[in-house]
């Protein structure tokens, strides 16, 4: 099910001014309104969230894109503390696609710098389980070194599990699972024709970089798209979406609330 977020736009169009207080404070009431009336049992257990915006609302506000994807990864540690108090289980965050590898590395290579101190900051918090989600061959060698100290320290937290999806394709995923799933068949002697008679969902689901890890209830997506551009394509099949106008590093509190007050208000059907 498809749905566009109510609420203000992603031109970050809230100035600054005489009454910004008034402002933010109206927001906050309205926050711990829609806060209160939430049935937390009936939330999502796992979100998705598509990270979209950062380079946009960095013009919008007259600055760089580096500067943007700074104030997104700023962003992420308000975010699980929101999902701390909804009682949301796994939280996966698309923080660097396959196809960001297309951009010119006057960019790239800030954002990866950017990307590895965030992953760094979900580790010595302490609070989190960081899992990496997405291909590691593409990478260079310090964020994948990153990423493995990453998963390696946050291994005993009984906390939110939070996939950082870094290197991630929807594409690549099921590329991947199917190669390893071909891969694990071959070593234990399983011939093609074999593995064609018994091939089910399932199998392809243990080859995933989620694998062992409910899909997804909600994927939220900001920036005001309104597509997946191949987000989680296997796992997100019987998802809720919600795609907010807001541009990421604008993300409130209160446009959290009312993406769990929509998927909590939606009668899920699993493609009925």
């Amino acid at each position: 099910m498809l749905r566009k977020a109510e609420g203000h736009d992603g031109t970050e169009r809230r100035r600054r001014g005489p009454y910004a207080a008034v402002r933010e404070l109206v927001y906050g009431l309205y926050a711990r309104r829609v806060e209160r009336r939430l049935d937390t049992a009936r939330g999502p257990k796992h979100i998705g969230v598509i990270l979209d915006g950062n380079r946009r609302w960095a013009r919008a506000s007259g600055g760089t894109a580096e500067q943007g994807h700074r104030a997104g990864a700023g962003k992420i540690q308000e975010l699980l503390g929101w999902c701390t108090e909804t009682d949301v289980k796994v939280v996966t965050l698309w923080l660097l696609s396959t196809d960001n590898f297309d951009r010119p590395e006057s960019e790239l290579g800030p954002l990866l710098g950017i990307i590895e101190g965030a992953v760094r900051d979900l580790a010595a918090d302490g609070r989190w389980r960081v899992h990496h989600a997405g291909t590691m061959d593409i990478l260079p060698a310090r964020t994948q070194t990153v990423l493995k100290e990453a998963e390696e320290a946050t291994a005993h937290v009984d906390g939110i599990l939070v996939n950082v999806a870094v290197g991630y394709g929807g594409r690549q995923e099921i590329t991947d699972a199917v190669r390893s799933l071909l891969t694990a068949e071959a070593e234990r002697g399983t011939s093609l024709s074999e593995l064609a008679d018994k091939l089910e969902v399932e199998h392809i689901s243990q080859h995933l970089y989620t694998r062992g890890q409910p899909d997804p209830d909600l994927v939220i997506r900001t920036s005001g798209e309104q597509r997946l551009s191949g987000f989680m394509l296997w796992q997100s099949a019987h998802s809720e979406y919600y795609f907010c106008e807001v541009f990421w590093p604008a993300f409130r509190k209160v446009d959290f609330l009312r993406a769990l007050r929509d998927y909590a208000a939606r009668h899920r059907r699993y493609g009925g």
